[in-house]
């Protein structure tokens, strides 16, 4: 008896690469005896069996419904507006990693039933690949060139080529394609360069280059024994700064010891403070006898001057005293009291 057919099954696995369209095919037949109402719906049958599988859209009763699987809204639709005119293929957009997976298109149209399973591979192309040059780049050295890719599918294929001068690689290089790793073992000037790296995958590829320059040793030696002269030279001006500044510090403290003994720890001279003091009591108790017949003695020895080195005066140019009081000399420096001496008046008075 014939009944419902699936005509679509010349291809069963599809390879995309991601953010491109895929086209999943489901074109049917339908026959006399198919009478019930035509149901038309994909899935995706997880990888685990335990789940269950997820309904991601279906056509029934002359009406489309998508809703099913927030996944893929909005980025997936029937080939055919009108899917009941025998083609029920599945358009999905802007693919992403995860529409990774098997989908089934059943067709149902009672008593016929039919389905069909497609494989489908979303692949991420090469991108961000990032090279690296590891090892000493000296002459006689080993250098190993390295290239990643951040993203991208596996399996991954690396390849490199040298492209300033020559496009080969040099002949010792050692070349693993699957960690993108390219040894040179004893390198010499003519391997200095740019090297480019390829990497891909069944859906694209993805490059980057790196610029290599071998150099002859560097002198270790040299460098070493300049660096220790230098911290020898800096550690020894410093301690010279260090010894300057102390010493200045001990001199300046020297200074104000020095000057504060002098003005306040020497007392005065005994000599002269007793010496001042009897003449002043010498000349109190003369006091009490003074008259004028008398102070011709006076005129003659003025009382002003202190039988002292230190308070002696040129004798005055007349021989009455002036009519004004004589200041008594400045003692407070000897330790004595300071005391008024008497002088005479015009009229012959004692004040």
């Amino acid at each position: 008896t014939r009944s419902l057919t699936i005509t679509s099954v010349d291809q069963s696995m599809f390879e995309k690469a991601q953010g491109e369209k895929v086209t999943l095919p489901c074109t049917f037949e339908l026959s006399e005896e198919d009478e019930g109402p035509l149901d038309i719906e994909w899935v995706l049958i997880p990888a685990d069996n335990q789940k269950r599988e997820q309904i991601i859209i279906m056509y029934a009763v002359d009406r489309i419904y998508n809703h099913y699987y927030a996944a893929m809204t909005g980025r997936m639709q029937f080939t055919n507006l009108d899917p009941k005119s025998g083609d029920g293929s599945l358009d999905i957009l802007n693919l992403k990693a995860a529409d990774t997976g098997t989908y089934q298109c059943k067709v149902k149209k009672a008593p016929g039933v039919q389905s069909k399973k497609i494989q489908l591979t979303v692949l991420v192309k090469p991108a961000r690949t990032k090279c690296s040059i590891e090892g000493s780049q000296e002459i006689g050295k080993d250098v190993t060139l390295k290239c990643v890719s951040q993203e991208g599918s596996p399996l991954l294929s690396y390849d490199w080529r040298r492209v300033s001068g020559t496009q080969d690689v040099p002949a010792t290089s050692i070349l693993n394609k699957n960690t993108g790793e390219l040894l040179l073992k004893n390198a010499s000037r003519e391997y200095s360069g740019t090297y480019n790296c390829v990497a891909s995958n069944r859906v694209g590829t993805d490059e980057c280059s790196v610029e290599l320059n071998v150099t002859p040793p560097v002198n270790t030696a040299g460098i070493i024994t300049g660096a220790i002269i230098g911290t020898l030279l800096g550690l020894s001006v410093l301690c010279s700064l260090i010894f300057c500044f102390c010493k200045k510090h001990r001199e300046k403290k020297y200074e104000k010891e020095v000057h504060h003994d002098i003005r306040e720890d020497v007392p005065p001279p005994k000599s002269r403070s007793s010496t001042a003091r009897s003449y002043i009591g010498s000349n109190r108790s003369s006091l009490g006898s003074m008259s004028p017949s008398n102070m011709e003695g006076y005129t003659k020895t003025p009382y002003s001057q202190v039988p002292s080195e230190d308070f002696e005066r040129a004798p005055p140019q007349n021989t009455a005293f002036a009519p004004s009081k004589v200041a008594a000399p400045n003692l407070s420096r000897m330790g004595a009291v300071p005391v008024m001496i008497p002088a005479q008046s015009k009229d012959g008075s004692i004040v």
